[in-house]
């Protein structure tokens, strides 16, 4: 299944049941109960169109085949107020269905905490620096709810080969095809055989990802009560042959595009500001600005879209009506689209007074 496709969650039927949200109602209730009212972190999985809570000893661990709603309650400057980031995680083989019912549940949850939380998109090997500094290790695993994933004794493992990052204070660990296309010199790579456990150093894998790695290769030995054999090979090392027989046999390895890639997406370009209003009587998204845009651009009465190029925020005015706020992200996406943009591209929708720093820095 392509990206696009997974990505593509801006249906009519979604805006039509954000239009009947009733966050009174007592499934509401009973589904979100508690969330919000601590500090803290809360991870649901999207389930057959419910969420499901995530268990806390598995928290830092996502499939690639499921979405999931992060929720982050925090308090600060000494005041007793709650603030909230909600977080849509979208694997890369997550069904259309379960990204949109993330999308939707959101956007349910935003309006239960009453708080005007942001809310931000996140996307399988796209996440936000904010979203994975909740936590130490972030694993993303094969498989998923739809693909019956059953706990197996290390004996019976099907070998697994784990790409490993240091993103800022995060260690990140994404399952990857186990073949030596996966393999970069920039990085560090662990191959799980269940009951022998290789890690692969890439020529200019940094010591702090090398290091991070054995505290993930550790980890695993530990939760097997120690049964694995763990053996760590650097890339020119002759005596790889067990690793790179899993691999298909031992080839050129490719040098690692993932930092610039990173830096390139990472950095800001000509900003546009377009305006979402229904005030005409009918739904109309018309360019405001484009490059020069201030925060005076922006009027209550309305919802607008800023596209700074490595970033799309959404931003609800008070005044807006319900179907702007509704149509908001059905209008990014499709902006999103039409300009010819990558699907995977970050979106944060924040609520007018409730603007964070990154937001307000991008005007003049």
């Amino acid at each position: 299944m392509s990206m696009a496709k997974i990505l593509n969650i801006s249906q009519e039927d979604l805006a039509n049941k954000l239009e009947d949200l009733n966050v009174n109602s007592e499934d509401v209730k009973n589904e979100w109960g508690d969330a919000g009212k601590k500090t803290g972190l809360l991870i649901w999985r999207i389930e057959k169109f419910k969420v499901v809570p995530w268990p806390k000893e598995d928290y830092g661990k996502f499939f690639s085949g499921d979405s999931y709603i992060v929720l982050n309650t925090y308090k600060q400057n000494m005041s007793n107020h709650m603030y909230h980031d909600i977080h849509f995680w979208l694997g890369a083989e997550t069904t259309k269905d379960e990204s949109g019912t993330a999308a939707y549940k959101t956007v349910e949850l935003d309006n239960y905490l009453g708080t005007d939380p942001v809310e931000h998109r996140e996307v399988q090997g796209y996440e936000s620096k904010l979203f994975l500094s909740y936590f130490k290790k972030f694993i993303i695993m094969e498989g998923g709810i739809d693909s019956g994933f059953n706990i197996v004794k290390p004996a019976e493992y099907k070998p697994q080969l784990f790409h490993i990052k240091s993103i800022g204070r995060t260690l990140t660990c994404t399952s990857v095809p186990v073949t030596t296309d996966s393999l970069n010199t920039g990085d560090v790579f662990v191959l799980d055989q269940g009951l022998n456990i290789y890690q692969w150093n890439g020529c200019k894998a940094s010591g702090i990802e090398k290091y991070k790695a054995m505290e993930f290769t550790s980890a695993l030995k530990n939760e097997r009560k120690g049964q694995p054999k763990v053996v760590v090979f650097d890339q020119d090392d002759s005596d790889a042959t067990p690793f790179w027989n899993c691999l298909g046999g031992k080839t050129k390895v490719k040098d690692d595009p993932y930092e610039e890639h990173r830096q390139i997406n990472d950095k800001p370009g000509e900003k546009v500001l377009i305006r979402l209003s229904d005030a005409s009587g009918k739904m109309e998204f018309k360019e405001e600005a484009r490059n020069k845009i201030s925060l005076s651009m922006l009027d209550s009465d309305d919802v607008f879209v800023v596209d700074v190029q490595c970033e799309i925020f959404i931003w609800i005015g008070h005044g807006s009506t319900v179907a702007e706020k509704t149509n908001s992200f059905k209008y990014a996406m499709d902006y999103i689209k039409e300009t010819g943009k990558p699907p995977n591209i970050p979106i944060t929708r924040v609520v007018e007074g409730n603007e964070k720093e990154r937001f307000i820095s991008f005007f003049s």
